[in-house]
């Protein structure tokens, strides 16, 4: 009688200990503080120190990183500077084995997905489909009727109001339960349609997963297509990127590296497969590797991508931090985050979800570009997230050594804060 195959179990539920449940269930709740644009003008003072960073102080930053008490087992920063690229790394790609980070294994990039639907939406806003001022009432008016006068542009830029569905106890049963669980990812914004808004459309800004969930919906419904097609067509292809892509469930592509729940004096808890990315959809499940990241940001953050007309939109910033927070001091602008260090300033986007922290941005010219990834959730440790952000800033300081380090391309500066 020949060998029946054993029956696939790709949705079986997932059973965490208890470190990775809960970093499942705060990944949801760390979100950036509401703040009021009156506040632009209260600005931490940037660090102190030397712009010129070494090779030996960059590798070291990312070994005292990896071997700091509950950091990531891997960790692996790329800076490309006019197409040359130089890869640091530190630790492993999995634990047990002596495979470093690459640059082309690939990982979940988290809240960095957002740059990728603001990436979307934009290029649509310049092809005419889209307009920075359509109102969820007009697009999508099935959506509660509190939300209908939020527009493209404060969903964009974090100023919606919207409720976080990511934070409400319904969702976040259902990732307790089964980490692994299939959403529908075009109805999670129902988990929060019970809710009004958090305050009027424009008024603060509020870090809200819901918010890139409802820019996708607005492209599906202005093209009559679905996201996944509309990344490929407007982001991976102009682009070349061969190594992002969308996923409904929770394999990874191979190679991979592997994220880790971790805690000081705890063995590493493998949790790369551990959560559907059905979950985050638009707002945080793209899978891309540090390669592919540098020359998406590269395209996004210089001027490949977008026309002159609508970076400048994007460009307009208002105080508020990325999630987490990234290097120096963090302003948001339309899809991305301006990072003013004491070397300079860059534009990007940050993420974190079980077993990755991701930053990783460009200059305005997009001819340098900087990634950094590491293998854990670092936000859980807030000593920890400030040695990150300090390697960060190392890293940016490197990528400007030589520079422009005043932030401005060669096709002028940014735009300045809006109020």
């Amino acid at each position: 009688m020949p060998r029946t195959a054993p029956a696939p179990h790709p949705y079986r539920p997932y059973r965490p200990r208890r470190a990775a449940v809960t970093a499942l269930l705060l990944a949801a709740a760390l979100t950036a503080p509401t703040l009021p644009y009156a506040s632009a003008g209260e600005r931490p003072a940037l660090s102190a120190g030397a712009t010129d960073v070494s090779d030996q102080e960059l590798r070291r930053a990312l070994t005292d990183l990896v071997a700091a008490p509950g950091g990531p087992p891997g960790a692996i920063a790329v800076l490309t500077r006019d197409g040359h690229r130089q890869v640091y790394r530190a630790g492993t790609a999995e634990v047990g084995t002596a495979r470093p980070p690459r640059a082309h294994d690939h990982m979940r990039i988290a809240s960095v997905a957002k740059a990728f639907s603001g990436a979307v939406a934009l290029s649509l806003v310049d092809r005419h489909a889209l307009r920075l001022d359509d109102t969820l009432g007009q697009r999508l008016p099935h959506l509660p009727k509190a939300w209908h006068a939020v527009t493209l542009r404060q969903l964009l830029q974090h100023t919606s109001g919207l409720p976080d569905f990511s934070k409400t106890e319904r969702f976040q049963a259902i990732v307790r339960a089964d980490p692994r669980h299939r959403f529908d990812s075009r109805r999670l914004l129902e988990f929060a349609a019970d809710q009004g808004l958090a305050f009027p459309p424009g008024t603060r800004y509020a870090y809200s997963n819901s918010d890139n969930i409802a820019v996708a919906l607005m492209a599906e419904q202005a093209t009559g297509r679905r996201y996944e097609d509309l990344l490929r067509e407007l982001v991976y292809r102009p682009l070349d990127l061969r190594g992002t892509s969308l996923p409904s469930g929770f394999r990874l592509p191979r190679p991979f590296l592997h994220g880790y729940a971790t805690a000081p004096g705890e063995a590493p808890e493998d949790v790369s497969e551990a959560v559907s990315a059905s979950g985050a959809w638009a707002s945080g499940g793209i899978v891309s590797t540090p390669a592919d990241l540098g020359a998406f940001f590269g395209g996004y953050a210089g001027p490949a991508l977008l026309s002159p007309k609508t970076r400048h939109a994007q460009t307009r910033f208002v105080p508020g931090d990325s999630q987490p927070a990234g290097p120096g001091v963090n302003a948001a602008g339309l899809g991305l985050f301006r990072y003013t260090t004491r070397c300079g300033t860059v534009l990007g986007h940050t993420g974190n979800t079980p077993g990755y922290t991701q930053f990783a941005a460009a200059t305005r010219d997009g001819r340098r570009t900087v990634t950094v990834s590491v293998t854990s959730q670092v936000p859980l440790d807030p000593a920890l997230l400030a040695r990150l952000r300090a390697t960060e800033e190392r890293f940016v300081c490197a990528l400007l050594k030589d520079g422009d380090h005043g932030g401005h391309g060669v096709d002028g500066g940014y735009g300045a804060d809006a109020v």
